[in-house]
């Protein structure tokens, strides 16, 4: 995450860098999802959830902390119907407040946001959005057009690359264009509760086409497309590589629906429960935190790479990936 304003970049490497404590809680706000995407293992928990009243106290406590960005996330934090008094709460004690949701409750909901800072919207193409996410992506447009009017911040649409979508990636960025949004990529991570011949459709079976694709976005980008992916991040993407030192669990403190702490949302170690008490949790963990990231054989998730490259002062990456 890049951060416009030079107060709130200082207050960053002072939490990150000087008090070696998280910035940012990435929050899984509930267990439930209105989807069902076959690639996408968190829509079938369905598990417990945290109270309103239990994540107003997680809230002041990652604020004392020295948190100052509240994303909440998975499964799809628009069936909450709190999800409001939530990011009120979150506002009114000095927070930067995000959600990522898979767009099919925004035209119903957009109204409601008012105390969201940054709406990122999971986009996976345009002729092939049926195919992925199972809807036509006309019943998620107009609620991305309802969303960005009046925004104070660029309304981001993520796209995951995978098998099923490398020609619809080009189209998909010109309409971002056309929209006046902003659009991120990463490539579709195959994670192991999915059945193989999932992976055997939806994964990359033409390395060349994808290898092209990528390419193109890398080109894109240089052309002033608005594209926030630094170029570092796109060529490891083109090329597959994961040629990084992860600072993900330095960066963000992961929280699951039912409150547990975890390393990444890529391990799913626990690491402790929120109730325990955020500063308990972190300090506790500090060597199993360590041994997994040094164990780790990286990811390609853009919001790990693009930050663990921030964290290491990567210029190209400073100069070029611009979300926030």
């Amino acid at each position: 995450m890049t951060v416009s304003s030079p107060v709130l970049t200082a207050k960053a490497l002072w939490q990150i860098r000087v008090k070696k404590r998280p910035f940012v809680m990435s929050h899984a706000i509930n267990s439930k999802c209105n989807m069902r995407c076959k690639f996408c293992e968190y829509w079938k928990a369905d598990g417990d959830e945290m109270s309103l009243k239990e994540i107003f106290i997680m809230l002041d406590d990652a604020r004392s902390f020295g948190i100052m960005y509240y994303n909440a996330w998975t499964a799809e934090p628009l069936l909450r119907e709190d999800l409001p008094d939530i990011l009120e709460h979150a506002h009114k004690i000095g927070m930067i407040t995000s959600i990522i949701t898979n767009g099919k409750l925004l035209e119903k909901r957009a109204n409601e946001l008012k105390d969201l800072d940054y709406l990122s919207v999971s986009v996976d193409g345009i002729e092939s959005y049926r195919d992925i996410r199972g809807i036509d992506f006309d019943e998620i447009l107009p609620g991305i057009k309802k969303a960005k009017k009046g925004r104070k911040n660029p309304l981001l649409m993520n796209c995951v690359i995978s098998g099923k979508n490398l020609d619809d990636i080009e189209p998909l960025i010109r309409l971002a264009k056309e929209l006046d949004v902003r659009i991120s990529f990463e490539p579709l991570y195959e994670f192991g509760g999915i059945d193989q011949d999932i992976w055997d459709d939806i994964g990359i079976k033409d390395m060349g086409k994808y290898q092209d694709t990528v390419q193109r976005i890398i080109e894109m980008k240089k052309q002033g497309y608005p594209i926030i992916n630094s170029i570092t991040y796109l060529t490891m993407v083109r090329d597959r590589t994961t040629d990084y030192k992860c600072h993900a669990s330095d960066i963000i403190l992961n929280v699951t629906a039912d409150g547990t702490v975890e390393n990444c949302r890529v391990k799913g170690d626990a690491l402790g429960n929120i109730k325990d008490g955020i500063e308990n949790v972190w300090n506790s963990s500090k060597e199993m935190r360590k041994t997994i990231s040094t164990q780790c054989e990286g990811c390609l998730f853009f919001g790990y790479v693009e930050n663990s490259l921030l964290y290491d002062f990567n210029t190209e990456v400073m100069r070029h990936y611009n979300w926030m």
